[in-house]
């Protein structure tokens, strides 16, 4: 399973998304239209049925691309009050440069840069986008042994890991290990500061976390969440809000359940066929099968 291919969110208006996304991440429009009936069904999300979508990439590339579903999004939603794929990852080359380029942007900065709880070589920060999705930028002083991660070819990258929270870090590590083949992974404790605002603990919490890895240079971090949180809302044949789906490559997966959509723009470039399941935090989980 992997690498990363597509992270999916709705918002409510595209040309701010275009706007934010091409002004200050640097990211170009790599395609845009109307969503199928037949991926809509794919998705279990009939009511979105001819909505407008944008494709957006990096500069350097797009074998891994955001897509934007415009939709109304639910104005109370935040990342990190329910379970559900709750943040994606960036890599960048200079997390405090890009900081003082977004400081008068759209973009809502909710964590100014600074170094992980566990280590100096790591240093991020958070911003929040137009359709209330939570990004990371992250800027590796060094290559880590233990860490497995593309080196960024611009300014703002590919995404390579998204984050996902669930009541159980056992039930979460077992599904994708027992469904995907996805190795389990050593939890350890660490700050996890949206966490931390959505439920009012110490901004110095800690948290138990895991990184999975995938193949492609890419991971899914795994959080186990506070038991106050809850399932994301349904949507009535709509996606949930925020970042709701997370594209993956993968080899012989769910290929029982698999479609062909017809698609030959990015993330479907390539892949002939594509399948879509609920995982164990309700996250949708869309795989794109080699042709």
């Amino acid at each position: 399973m992997g690498p990363i291919r597509c992270v999916t969110a709705t918002a409510p208006d595209l040309e701010q998304v275009e706007f934010c996304y091409t002004q200050f991440l640097g990211h170009r429009v790599a395609g845009r239209g109307r969503l199928g009936a037949e991926l809509a069904e794919l998705w279990g999300c009939a009511g979105l049925s001819g909505s407008r979508y944008v494709l957006l990439s990096p500069a350097a590339g797009d074998e891994c691309i955001f897509r934007f579903i415009e939709t109304q999004v639910d104005a109370d939603f935040l990342p990190f009050y329910t379970h559900g794929w709750n943040a994606a990852e960036i890599m960048v080359k200079n997390v405090d440069a890009m900081a003082e380029r977004l400081a008068d942007s759209p973009f809502k900065i909710i964590g100014a840069p600074a170094n992980l709880s566990f280590t100096d070589d790591i240093r991020a920060m958070q911003i929040l986008g137009p359709g209330h999705e939570l990004l990371y930028l992250t800027e590796f002083k060094r290559q880590i042994p233990d860490f497995n991660t593309p080196i960024a070819r611009c300014d703002v990258d590919l995404v390579f890991i998204v984050i996902l929270g669930g009541p159980s870090m056992e039930g979460l590590q077992n599904f994708y290990a027992e469904q995907y083949g996805v190795p389990r992974a050593t939890v350890v404790e660490s700050r996890v500061k949206g966490m931390s605002a959505a439920f009012g603990n110490s901004p110095e919490h800690k948290y138990p976390i895991a990184a999975l890895p995938l193949a492609g240079k890419s991971l899914i971090e795994v959080d186990e969440m506070p038991p106050q949180a809850r399932a994301r809302a349904a949507r009535d044949g709509r996606l949930p809000a925020g970042i709701a789906m997370i594209s993956f490559a993968g080899s012989n997966l769910d290929k029982d359940t698999a479609t062909n959509v017809g698609l030959a723009e990015p993330p479907y470039t390539g892949s002939a066929l594509v399948s879509c399941r609920k995982g164990a935090a309700g996250e949708l989980i869309e795989i794109l099968h080699s042709a």
